[in-house]
C-alpha cells in the first residue's frame, strides 16, 4: 500500500473511464495503464490504506471483468472500487459518473441472510435499531444497496410486522458524491456507516458458508 495520503481523484481518471468506455480494449488500457495506475488505482490503494487501520482488511477490485457467463465480452469495468473490514465494512466505487461511498454488508452468505432475518423477526431490538439506522442514513442521502425481494422471504409471513426489513438482500447503504468529492467527505460517509457496520457485526456475524 502506498505511504502517501488520498488527495482525491484527478480530472484525468474521468478522461480515462470516458475513454475506456468509447473503446473498451486491452490496446486501450495498456496505453493507458500509467494513467490507470496513477489516477485510479493509486488513490484508492491510499484509501484502503488509511480504510483498514480502522475497519479491517481491505482491497482494491481488479480491473477485469468477468466474462465467462455474460453475453457482453467486452474486458474491463467502467468503475474501479475499494473495500476493508471483516465482517461488515467500508467502500467506495469510482466512475466518470462519481463516486459512491457507504458500506455495510453486500451479498450477505445463505446463512448470514438467515441470521439477519431470524433477529429481525424474533429481535424486537435488532428490528428497532436497524431500521432507525437505515431510516437515519436515507436522511443523510444514503440509499440501501440493491433491491429487495418482490416476494415474502421462505419460512415468513407476507404480513409479518417487519416484512420490509424481511425483503432485504443486503445491509448495506451508498451515498452519491461528486468526482472530486475529498476525503473528508469520504470520511464522513464511512463513518455515517459505522451504525450499520456495528449491527451486522452483533446480529448476522461472520459467514459460515459460501454462497
Amino acid at each position: 500500500m502506498p505511504s502517501s495520503p488520498f488527495n482525491g481523484f484527478a480530472p484525468e481518471a474521468v478522461t480515462f473511464f470516458t475513454g475506456l468506455a468509447e473503446n473498451n480494449t486491452r490496446a486501450y488500457f495498456t496505453d493507458h495503464r500509467d494513467v490507470y495506475d496513477r489516477a485510479i488505482r493509486g488513490p484508492l490503494e491510499a484509501l484502503t490504506a488509511e480504510a483498514q487501520e480502522k475497519y479491517g482488511p481491505g482491497k482494491v477490485t481488479r480491473p477485469n471483468r468477468d466474462v465467462r457467463f455474460s453475453v457482453d465480452k467486452t474486458p474491463y469495468r467502467l468503475t474501479a472500487a475499494m473495500w476493508a473490514g471483516s465482517v461488515g465494512g467500508v467502500y467506495l466505487q469510482f466512475s466518470a459518473n462519481g463516486i459512491e461511498a457507504g458500506g455495510g454488508l453486500y451479498e450477505p452468505t445463505r446463512d448470514q441472510l438467515g441470521r439477519g432475518r431470524a433477529a429481525i423477526s424474533s429481535q424486537p431490538l435488532a428490528a428497532a435499531r436497524v431500521r432507525g439506522i437505515l431510516d437515519d442514513l436515507a436522511a443523510q442521502g444514503f440509499e440501501v444497496a440493491g433491491p429487495s425481494l418482490k416476494t415474502t422471504p421462505k419460512g415468513y409471513e407476507k404480513d409479518d410486522p417487519q416484512i420490509e426489513l424481511l425483503r432485504l438482500k443486503h445491509y448495506a447503504a451508498l451515498r452519491r458524491l461528486p468526482v472530486d468529492a475529498d476525503a473528508d467527505a469520504i470520511r464522513a460517509a464511512w463513518t455515517a456507516i459505522e451504525p450499520l457496520i456495528a449491527w451486522v457485526g452483533e446480529w448476522v456475524g461472520p459467514a459460515l458458508s459460501w454462497p
